[in-house]
């Protein structure tokens, strides 16, 4: 059995968002961060914040524990407040060397997952994601990829092939993998309407607009786009800027 990737989860724990129907079960074989964060106005300071609501944030981020050890997973829990939430999630990344964050929207128990392939860097980690989430498991994966200009069927076929086996080495069946090659000019978009028959996605950060594209946008924007569960796999662990929290 694969090793568990490690998987964020930043959810604004006061704000009213909570763990989404069918995330226990999409991260079931996860290693989960839990991250609990609020927002704080410049002029408020967060510890302030931290004093005033901790104890509130707490018992919500531990009965999101609960749903996701219930489930299989295991479970490390942060909570922080701050000035600059974005800022907050890119040091979690950093610290606990996430393989992937999850932007989490509700879904059904995962039975096909689409997993977006933007060239060969990071696939490594991709690999390791998949596999560490699904293998041993009856989840179909869709390795789709968007041709660049001038990229052959055959170079397409060629880099899907070559993930797929390394999937089945890491432990997902063959005959779960399907392959899918497009000719499109705009690939986000591409896989936005692809997207729509998965239960899950899976993108590699490899393409450095991904982040901004999926985390640049309100969460509602982002759920009208992806109607289910997006995994963000990271590139390789940069040095993150310090933010202004208490933990």
């Amino acid at each position: 059995m694969s090793d568990r990737p490690t998987v964020l989860v930043p959810i604004r724990v006061l704000d009213g968002e909570s763990i989404p129907e069918g995330t226990p079960a999409l991260l079931a074989k996860a290693h989960v961060v839990l991250l609990g964060y609020h927002e704080v106005p410049d002029q408020t300071a967060p510890g302030q914040a931290r004093m005033q609501f901790e104890e509130r944030a707490n018992q919500r981020l531990d009965e999101f524990e609960r749903m996701l050890e219930d489930a299989g997973a295991t479970v490390e829990t942060r909570l922080v407040f701050t000035h600059e939430g974005q800022t907050t999630i890119d040091r979690m990344i950093a610290e606990y060397d996430c393989l992937a964050v999850l932007v989490p929207n509700a879904t059904s128990e995962p039975e096909d997952v689409l997993v977006a392939v933007r060239g060969t860097v990071g696939t490594g980690r991709l690999v390791r994601v998949v596999a560490g989430l699904f293998a041993d498991s009856d989840v179909g994966v869709t390795l789709y990829h968007v041709a660049d200009e001038g990229e052959t069927d055959e170079d397409a076929e060629t880099l899907l092939d070559g993930i797929a086996a390394s999937l089945v080495e890491a432990g997902i069946e063959a005959d779960a993998i399907d392959t899918r090659v497009a000719h499109e000019e705009r690939a986000q978009d591409a896989i936005v309407d692809t997207a729509a028959g998965f239960d899950a996605v899976v993108m590699g950060e490899s393409d450095p607009t991904l982040a901004t594209f999926v985390f640049g946008m309100p969460a509602e924007q982002v759920a009208d786009r992806f109607l289910g569960p997006v995994l963000v796999v990271q590139r390789e662990k940069v040095d993150a800027d310090e933010d202004s929290t208490t933990d």
